[in-house]
């Protein structure tokens, strides 16, 4: 597995302390991004796979590039598409795969403490 910054090494660490299923689980397709090289925001996206015979969950993330982590996903409500925070985590049943995506659920970053690379 390799990572193009640090931030998704660590990111990826965290989604792999997963006790008695990491060997089960692989994360695939890492990047993050932010609106500008100032944004005190990003996000992070990846592929997470079970491959394992048992349902598990991604709970959380952290990261040292951003004071803030939480898992968001996007709801329309009345018309408009807004980001929610997921406290519950998303579901990965065994055999599939969570897609982290833009526009749809992913790795909200906020309070960067470092620049993203565009």
């Amino acid at each position: 597995m390799s990572f193009k910054s640090p931030l998704l090494a660590a990111l990826a660490a965290t989604v792999l302390a997963v006790p008695a299923l990491a060997q089960e689980i692989h994360v695939l397709d890492t990047y993050a991004r932010s609106a500008s090289p100032t944004a005190k925001t990003g996000a992070a996206f990846m592929l997470i796979e079970n491959i394992g015979d048992a349902d598990d969950r991604l709970l959380g993330a952290t990261s040292p590039a951003a004071q803030k982590v939480e898992l968001h996903t996007h709801l329309e409500e009345g018309g408009v598409m807004k980001m929610m925070h997921v406290e519950e985590g998303f579901a990965i049943a065994a055999g599939e795969t969570l897609v982290l995506q833009r526009g749809g659920a992913h790795v909200m970053l906020m309070g960067l403490t470092e620049s993203f690379e565009q």
